[in-house]
């Protein structure tokens, strides 16, 4: 895909109008309006229980809206050609079940389906994959027999590769992508998503529960609480004391990060 600079114009790629969820007789999500742009990384935050992976699943039609539209690119989500969006919009879930014994290589090569590339360019497209998120050693090890961080980073490498093809600006959905790994793989995944974002023009929402995390690589921070929509903004904007007071029921220490608009929280 062709690099973009983030200073560049960026453009809208999900318009969400008054979306609201309903699970059983729970109201989940409520009144729910945003736009997503492509160039940004945009996090979503809030307690358990808050909202953000039902909302990251109704962006994709995993979970069904009870009021509301969601516009991808333009067009009515439910009116996508499901194979058509799967080009331009990919999902890394929570937990990925899969133990049929297939090759790490083979569970990356799952994300050619949708593409149209001949046998040596998705060949190259998967190492480079497995490249980008320190898999080249477990190329060929049975997926089963990896651990759940691995599994994770192996996921990773296989949505990446679904959306390398997209004509538009790519959608790539993380719920929360660092809860299986260690520090250093942490850092290694955001920094990759910040990189998407900056440098080939994604628009990547990720659920996080690490604020820190979320304030040092999001552009953009979306706090939820019972369902709604109570901060949107910058990091230092959306996270100040007050707000998390009210969400998290902490009482935070804030310091920013020097030479930077970064709040780091203790």
């Amino acid at each position: 895909m062709k690099q973009t600079s983030q200073s560049q114009s960026q453009s809208s790629v999900i318009e969400v109008n008054h979306l609201s969820v309903r699970i059983g007789h729970k109201p989940v999500l409520t009144d729910i309006n945003l736009t997503i742009q492509a160039g940004e990384v945009t996090a979503l935050l809030g307690p358990n229980g808050a909202g953000k992976s039902t909302l990251l699943k109704s962006l994709c039609q995993e979970v069904a809206a009870e009021t509301g539209q969601v516009k991808v690119h333009g067009q009515e989500l439910k009116k996508w050609d499901r194979s058509q969006l799967a080009k331009s919009l990919a999902v890394l879930p929570q937990h990925a079940s899969l133990t049929f014994p297939f090759k790490v290589e083979q569970v990356v090569e799952m994300g050619l389906y949708p593409l149209t590339l001949s046998q040596r360019q998705g060949e190259q497209l998967i190492d480079l994959q497995l490249d980008r998120l320190d898999l080249t050693a477990l190329k060929h090890r049975s997926y089963p027999t990896l651990s759940g961080g691995e599994k994770q980073r192996v996921q990773l490498a296989r949505v990446l590769t679904q959306l390398a093809q997209s004509d538009k600006p790519a959608i790539l959905f993380l719920d929360e992508p660092t809860s299986a790994l260690d520090l250093a793989q942490q850092h290694r995944v955001l920094k990759l998503a910040r990189s998407l974002a900056h440098e080939n023009n994604y628009a990547v929402v990720v659920v996080l529960h690490d604020l820190n995390q979320a304030s040092r690589y999001a552009d953009r921070l979306i706090v939820l609480e019972q369902g709604k929509i109570v901060s949107d903004g910058a990091p230092a904007a959306a996270l100040t004391p007050e707000t998390i007071r009210q969400v998290w029921k902490y009482d935070p220490i804030v310091v920013m990060e020097p030479g930077k608009q970064t709040p780091l929280l203790f």
